[in-house]
């Protein structure tokens, strides 16, 4: 466990990377820390539909809807773009690439963060870690407990290999303790 707690790179005073209804600061973990039933509870973000020809906003729906457009070139029915008259299918509307993710099952708020970390910025635990680096200012580095660190959301113990997570976890509504 570390025993430096870092520095807190928000800055005096600063909210940023904290609950604001309890000052609980978000936690950051690497996704490889966690057990690889993680990705199960993911949901991937493809972003907005766009026209895959002139990559503005598309529309739902199907060209048949729209009589007042004759010149549609029609390349399926899911999307239509207004400003280039074509039609096309879900697949061309998003990219093969997720642009994110995040979690949102009533329980956890949890967001991508840093190409491989998740962001925990609402859980019913918290712990105590080390401050992140430069990089999440104000948030908790979950890799790195620490006893004396800042207070912040944490994965319980399900989140990990063995049902162990590598640091004390604790509820947020009472403050106890879970053991594993």
């Amino acid at each position: 466990m570390a025993t430096y707690p870092g520095i807190d790179y928000s800055g005096t005073g600063a909210t940023c990377n904290r609950d604001a209804t309890n000052g609980i600061r978000y936690g950051v973990i690497s996704t490889g820390s966690l057990t690889e039933c993680f990705w199960d509870s993911v949901e991937n973000d493809y972003g907005e539909a766009t026209c895959p020809k002139c990559g503005n906003p598309a529309e739902e729906g199907c060209i048949d809807d729209e009589p007042d457009y004759p010149d549609w070139t029609d390349h399926g029915s899911d999307y239509f773009c207004r400003d280039c008259h074509y039609s096309f299918n879900s697949e061309n509307a998003f990219p093969e690439e997720a642009l994110g993710w995040s979690i949102d099952d009533g329980e956890y708020k949890v967001i991508d963060c840093l190409d491989t970390d998740a962001m925990i910025i609402l859980a019913p635990y918290y712990t105590y870690a080390q401050f992140c680096s430069p990089c999440v200012p104000g948030a908790g580095n979950l890799d790195t407990p620490m006893a004396e660190g800042v207070k912040c959301y944490c994965f319980g113990h399900s989140w990990f290999d063995g049902e162990q997570a590598p640091y004390p976890v604790f509820r947020v509504d009472t403050g106890e303790e879970v053991q594993s």
